[in-house]
């Protein structure tokens, strides 16, 4: 029995850690690091085989860039969706300094004009496969079943541990006559309780309207 229940433990511990860097890693590529690094996916092989399809990027923005530079651009027909992608040349122009990208893999340069503003960052490091959690994170489905059901599993599972507990320290202590902080304790477990039976229900309808 004790096994089972180290057993259990350890996997508890298991995916809430993995709960808690799939947390982490959604918000990082949503919003800044310390630093101003940034999380990007690619999503494409057109930089295979340096940078994978699904993997992720870390980027932070330079002062200025040169060819050969892995950097993550706005890209002019997708705004909501960067490229990465190597710069090719630079060439220098009235307006400012035109960047040419273009994938490893592509045999040509990207089309459109991109400008040095358009560049988000330098590609620091890329960490294969992870891209695929982080864009499956960002759908609805995703944030149900990588945030919103694993974090209600958490919450109910601490909550029915403390039910537990509050139920055999109430059986205990009703075998005994109690002090006055020990019938406050009662009436707080009490409250507990209910609680935990509310939430109980509350996950019912969650899971009734999801399916």
């Amino acid at each position: 029995m004790k096994q089972l229940k180290k057993l259990g433990n350890f996997f508890y511990g298991l995916v809430f850690t993995a709960l808690l860097l799939v947390a982490a890693i959604i918000t990082f590529s949503t919003f800044d690091f310390p630093g101003n690094y940034k999380l990007y996916s690619v999503m494409s092989g057109s930089m295979e085989p340096a940078i994978g399809v699904g993997s992720v990027v870390l980027i932070k923005p330079q002062e200025s860039y040169l060819p050969g530079d892995v950097v993550t651009v706005k890209d002019t027909e997708n705004p909501r969706e960067p490229v990465t992608h190597r710069i090719q040349s630079i060439e220098e122009a009235t307006g400012g300094a035109i960047i040419v990208t273009k994938g490893d893999a592509n045999e040509s340069a990207d089309s459109g004009q991109r400008l040095q503003k358009d560049i988000l960052g330098k590609v620091q490091l890329s960490v294969p496969h992870v891209g695929y959690i982080v864009s499956f994170g960002k759908t609805r489905d995703g944030l149900i079943f990588l945030v919103i059901i694993p974090v209600t599993i958490i919450i109910y599972s601490e909550l029915l541990t403390i039910k537990n507990e509050t139920i055999k320290l109430l059986q205990e202590r009703k075998k005994r006559k109690l002090t006055p902080k020990e019938k406050l304790e009662v009436e707080i477990g009490e409250e507990e309780i209910k609680i935990e039976k509310w939430y109980h229900r509350l996950i019912k309808k969650i899971v009734g309207k999801l399916s």
